[in-house]
């Protein structure tokens, strides 16, 4: 740790948040006022629409601590939250939402962990308030089978929000990949990772900018999931291309055996389950490979990340 008071960064992505910053920053300055440590406040604006950047300006105003960081277009949430880790300065650095879901009073006790000697302090979530029942069975059902697939232990319910030390997020900042899946790729960090259980509150103003049935977010941190750390589609469609196969050479056989007896079969029928099969695992293995792939292009492109616009509140350096 540097000097006697370590610094603790917070990183929060957020975009069109304008109601709910205020309290998130009074929030954040009284449960972090009474520890023995320094902290900055590092939000960083996914090219909000609306006046969060101006209500963020006039906190800044009476809470120095607050740093600002624009894009230059909307990037998404983890290239956002990366954003702010490769500023941050902190001895140990903290990511949570901005929509106040998750609690500014649960840092205390990351920072705790930390003190005690975890490298990495993950939450978990123990109930999810203000969330419908179907997307709460949708999200688990996820969760494990991405866990089930997965090349590496994911804890199951364990969000974004999360503290890292200083060598841990210098090992994370060093992967080069582009395609982010933060919740893997800590985890893949690997260090003593300790959990803290909470309970994740509904937002507490306006709406979520990922529906799970109304937005692409959600489909797109499953596939990335899933592609980063398993080779699962991969062998499923080999599964079932034998399986497939195994049934088309069974189907063909009891034809061939009907028709030795005499018994009727519809004409066609078995030519058209065939093809329907051939065509369904075709289709299926063609789109496993297809999201490898995409990634794979992603990857070679090798674009930035993000693209920063400006900030307020960093040295030049920075």
């Amino acid at each position: 740790m540097s000097g006697a008071r370590p610094l603790l960064s917070v990183v929060l992505s957020f975009r069109n948040e304008e109601e709910v910053l205020p309290e998130l920053v009074a929030r954040l300055a009284k449960a972090l006022g009474g520890e023995a440590l320094d902290y900055e406040l590092l939000f960083v604006n996914d090219a909000s629409t609306d006046h969060s950047l101006a209500v963020l300006e006039a906190e800044r105003a009476s809470n120095p601590r607050i740093k600002i960081v624009t894009m230059s277009r909307r990037f998404g949430v983890a290239p956002c939250v990366m954003a702010g880790m490769e500023l941050a300065r902190g001895d140990a650095v903290a990511y949570m939402d901005a929509d106040l879901q998750d609690p500014p009073e649960l840092l205390p006790e990351l920072v705790a962990r930390w003190r005690e000697g975890a490298e990495v302090v993950y939450t978990v979530r123990t109930a999810r308030r203000g969330e419908s029942a179907a997307k709460r069975l949708i999200t688990r059902a996820a969760y494990r089978l991405i866990r089930l697939a997965s090349e590496i232990e994911l804890p199951i319910e364990a969000g974004d929000f999360k503290l890292l030390s200083r060598r841990a997020l210098d090992r994370l900042l060093e992967l080069p990949e582009r395609e982010l899946y933060m919740r893997g790729l800590v985890a893949w960090v690997g260090f003593r990772q300790v959990a803290v259980p909470y309970e994740r509150a509904p937002r507490a103003a306006g709406h979520s900018h990922f529906p799970l049935l109304r937005s692409w977010g959600p489909a797109r941190s499953f596939a990335a999931a899933l592609t980063s750390f398993s080779h699962a589609p991969l062998l499923a469609f080999l599964v079932l291309g034998a399986a497939g196969c195994a049934l088309s050479l069974g189907a063909l056989v009891a034809v061939a055996l009907l028709r030795a007896a005499g018994i009727a079969w519809p004409h066609g029928a078995g030519l058209v389950a065939f093809a329907l099969l051939l065509w369904a695992t075709l289709a299926l293995g063609i789109g496993s490979i297809g999201l490898y792939l995409a990634r794979i292009h992603r990857e070679v492109l090798g674009r930035p990340r993000y693209v920063i616009e400006s900030t307020i509140g960093f040295d030049e350096r920075a």
